[in-house]
């Protein structure tokens, strides 16, 4: 019989101005001098001081690496851990969205397991925790702030490689949707359907257990009501703080669960065009689940009930067609692009794009075994 693991941080800070309650946790825990890794957006837009002040005024050491890319590379793992190495520092805090998160796990993982990032690709690769990781999210979408996934994109082969290893959870977690508080309506949007993905592949999961259908439908049903009103007024404290604990939840079902094809797919098109992780998942999700309602329709039955959609007198096969459908209109209403043409992908680079993604080690809980032709398929039906 199979058993079960469950990965979570130690400690996660959520609701609404959770950020002061920071500089006392990373005092309680000794550290001294911390690599902040963020991106340039948020130090220019002035997001970043709410986080220094709090450090100043506890005497907390740090320097600043802000060169994160919106799809973190080598590189820039490379560059962040020169830095790291030069300042001596002792641990690392992520502020930002995915990338900056995905981007500290990855120069935290080589600092202590030494090699190349490279070196990590797949599931557990490394022998050692990495640097302990302080996560601040601004954005409510990727769980990466409490999962032990890193994604960093390969420059030389144009591949996003998905790092799955128990080693990258953070120490602390930290959700208050303060931060997220005007964020551009194109990025709450993007976020949030990575959140529901999330939440929705990690319940069709192979790997689904008791534990992460919890948090699953819980974030399913949070996304449908509140992250409309999220992406239609920024200001929205309630819309944000629902939203936060979404994307919290989802990340709880897929860090134990696993993803399934939607972003073994999308990682592709990221690393091969540079496109936004979210959007690209949004575009792909209604398309692998019309694949996988084959052999998961019970699954979408209690998506359905979540949602609000009324299955009486309907079949388990309509009901889940039912979903996709309110998946595909909850994307039109904050203004996903239609289909990955739009996005720029051209449809010569489908095959090489589908053997790729055959090989990323999200696919391999997904409900439905899917071959190179079933892959290509799907991706000319997402144009």
């Amino acid at each position: 019989m199979k058993t079960y693991r469950f990965f979570m941080p130690p400690v996660s800070l959520m609701g609404i101005g959770c950020l002061k309650d920071v500089g006392t946790e990373i005092k309680s825990l000794g550290y001294k001098k911390a690599l902040i890794v963020t991106d340039k957006v948020l130090v220019e837009i002035g997001l970043l001081k709410r986080l220094t002040t709090i450090l100043d005024e506890e005497a907390i050491e740090y320097v600043l690496f802000d060169e994160t890319k919106p799809n973190p590379t080598v590189k820039n793992v490379e560059d962040g851990l020169k830095m790291l190495k030069e300042n001596n520092c002792d641990f690392l805090i992520s502020f930002g969205g995915g990338s900056p998160h995905d981007c500290a796990k990855a120069i935290g993982l080589v600092a202590t397991n030494g090699g190349s990032i490279k070196d990590y690709e797949g599931v557990n690769k490394s022998k050692k925790p990495m640097l302990p990781l302080v996560a601040i999210n601004t954005t409510a979408g990727t769980a990466s702030e409490m999962t032990r996934f890193s994604i960093i994109t390969d420059e030389d082969r144009q591949v996003k490689m998905a790092i799955v290893d128990w080693h990258v959870t953070p120490i602390l977690a930290v959700n208050d949707p303060e931060l997220m508080i005007n964020m551009p309506k194109s990025l709450t949007a993007a976020t949030g359907m990575d959140a529901l993905t999330h939440a929705i592949e990690a319940y069709v999961s192979t790997d689904a257990t008791p534990a992460t259908d919890a948090a699953a439908l819980m974030a399913i049903e949070l996304i449908f009501k509140y992250l409309k009103r999220a992406v239609e007024n920024g200001n929205d404290i309630e819309a944000r703080d629902k939203m936060a604990y979404a994307e919290y939840l989802a990340g709880v079902a897929f860090n134990n669960a696993g993803l399934g094809y939607v972003h073994a797919m999308a990682h592709q098109l990221g690393g091969f065009y540079d496109l936004p992780h979210g959007v690209c998942n949004a575009v792909l999700l209604p398309h692998v689940q019309s694949f996988n309602m084959k052999v998961a329709a019970k699954r979408f039955v209690d998506i359905a009930r979540v949602i609000g959609i009324t299955i009486e007198g309907l079949s388990e096969e309509k009901i889940a067609e039912e979903v996709i459908e309110s998946i595909k209109k909850l994307s039109r209403e904050i203004g996903i692009p239609k289909g990955l043409k739009e996005l720029g992908a051209k449809e010569e680079d489908i095959k090489v794009l589908a053997e790729n993604a055959l090989k990323d080690a999200c696919g391999l809980t997904n409900p439905r075994r899917a071959n190179l032709e079933d892959i290509m398929s799907i991706f000319k039906a997402a144009f």
